[in-house]
């Protein structure tokens, strides 16, 4: 018979995300414990990897240069299936405890997203173009690694954290855990987060998608109005 392995028993600590007027973020707890066959922990070794993502989109990247004295955008790229939100964290940096194809397969790490360029561009430009993508997720929050995030008690419970910023896009995330041991993924377990936008936002995000035209131009008639008002203040002055 085959050796009976490991099993996760995860969960998350708000499987739904409400996006309100005072929405500031929000901090995921992942947590939950290893199952071992006949009930007893090995003795070291047991990693833990958490990865949030979602919900891919594509995503068009452009490249700006200076053109006689201004910047415009001269080159672009276009990725069909990145996802919105990348976040990852683990027990140990993921370089010591899988190895390149190991993470590749399972997508751990930034480096490993399969990011589904459109175009046929040069492997130079391609890389090019992945490394400007990642470096603006980051920035923006979108994208992170943690590489000690995860808590490890007595190689059966496991904790972990994961930011959520506040301009987070909607829709439905999925928190996966890998367990991992001698470099090799030997359990995975996930859960889905839904992060959806409820009151005012909701009637306004539902009021662009069903009436793109008339929403162009409310808000350009506001943005006339607002700015007349705000002239109008000044010239008083």
């Amino acid at each position: 018979m085959a050796q009976a392995k490991p099993r996760l028993v995860p969960d998350v600590s708000q499987r739904d995300i409400e996006i309100r007027y005072s929405f500031t973020g929000a901090e995921l707890l992942l947590f939950g414990a290893i199952i071992y066959p006949g009930g007893r922990a090995p003795d070291g070794g047991t990693d833990i990897a958490v990865v949030v993502k979602g919900p891919t989109q594509p995503i068009v990247v452009r490249e700006k240069q200076k053109v006689l004295g201004i910047w415009m955008n001269v080159e672009s790229e276009r990725f069909r299936s990145a996802p919105a939100f990348y976040a990852v964290a683990s027990s140990k940096p993921l370089s010591a405890l899988v190895d390149e194809r190991t993470a590749a397969i399972y997508e751990l790490g930034l480096q490993n997203l399969q990011l589904s360029p459109a175009s046929g561009t040069t492997p130079e430009q391609r890389r090019r173009f992945e490394a400007g993508l990642l470096d603006l997720q980051e920035r923006g929050q979108l994208y992170s690694e943690n590489p000690r995030g995860v808590e490890i008690s007595e190689n059966v419970l496991y904790r972990a954290r994961i930011s959520i910023p506040a301009r987070v896009p909607v829709g439905t995330y999925v928190a996966e855990t890998f367990l991992i041991r001698d470099g090799r993924v030997v359990a995975g377990a996930a859960r889905e987060i839904r992060i959806e936008k409820l009151g005012f936002e909701r009637a306004v995000a539902d009021f662009a998608d069903d009436w793109s035209l008339a929403y162009g131009i409310v808000s350009v008639l506001l943005s006339l109005g607002l700015g007349w008002a705000a002239s109008a203040a000044f010239r008083k002055k």
